[in-house]
């Protein structure tokens, strides 16, 4: 295996970790980066099973709680009521995710011009709803209305769009439904739980017959680099959009979508 990708591979991991949880679309940025240097998977499957590692990081974060949560939902109301929400709001992304893979590894992640209108595009609608959004109603995840998780699944389903973002999606649903903007950003948080490990899962039914040794040390590189930045962000991004919000996040995702356009422009 050479450094080469090897060196790809932990960048491109830690790249995973950083944006994963953040409204910039990991998937877009990998993508991105893995077209600018040259770095090919099989099947596109490092860019997905790498995600193991941000789960993980996620799972590591919020184990006590989870363990809590475990433990009272046998005989708590609100637990198992805030359980069939996350349900709710991870259905519409499966199904779609299940009927439309093909589409979506073969034709959508292979368009890195469509990634970069879409942080363009992203960026702008992320800037005009973190000024919009004034008078939030819901500031507990576990209290939201029921049809309101799964309206937060339907905007999750955009996301398949590579470059529109996962939480991106969740979390402007989530402000846009009346979500202040650390709720949005922690109900994010745990639908990407089921999301993300149900994603990891079905691609690795879909493509472990293709996937080499060189393959699994090229995957495994990425998922620790991703554990730890994920480990970083998780455990810092609550703070930060509580004080500071999101406009910081559109204006990345547009500079990011700008540069890549020219990139392609100049390198096509």
């Amino acid at each position: 295996m050479p450094d080469q990708t090897i060196a790809e591979a932990l960048l491109l991991g830690v790249l995973e970790g950083l944006t994963e949880f953040i409204p910039v679309s990991s998937t877009g940025h990998i993508l991105l980066a893995g077209h600018f240097l040259g770095f090919e998977s099989t099947g596109k499957a490092f860019e997905i099973l790498i995600q193991l590692g941000a789960i993980l990081a996620i799972l590591s974060v919020y184990a006590a709680r989870l363990w809590k949560m475990a433990l009272e939902l046998p005989h708590d109301k609100a637990t198992r009521r805030f359980m069939l929400g996350i349900l709710l709001a991870f259905l519409p992304a499966a199904i779609i995710g299940v009927l439309a893979y093909t589409v979506i590894k073969t034709v959508l992640f292979e368009t890195p011009r469509l990634i970069c209108i879409m942080l363009i595009l992203g960026g702008i609608v992320l800037l005009w709803v973190d000024r919009w959004v004034k008078a939030p109603r819901y500031d507990d995840i576990t209290r939201f209305p029921l049809p309101m998780y799964f309206k937060i699944g339907l905007f999750q389903c955009l996301s398949m769009i590579p470059g529109t973002s996962r939480s991106g999606a969740t979390i402007v649903g989530g402000l846009i439904l009346g979500a202040d903007k650390r709720a949005a950003a922690e109900f994010s948080f745990f639908l990407a739980m089921p999301t993300m490990a149900g994603a990891f899962a079905y691609d690795l039914y879909r493509n472990y017959s293709l996937l080499t040794a060189a393959d699994v040390e090229i995957i495994a590189v990425g998922f620790i680099a991703a554990f730890i930045a994920g480990v970083v962000v998780v455990r810092s991004l609550l703070g930060f959009v509580s004080r500071r919000g999101y406009s910081l996040f559109g204006w990345w995702r547009i500079l990011v979508g700008v540069l890549g356009l020219a990139a392609l422009f100049l390198l096509g």
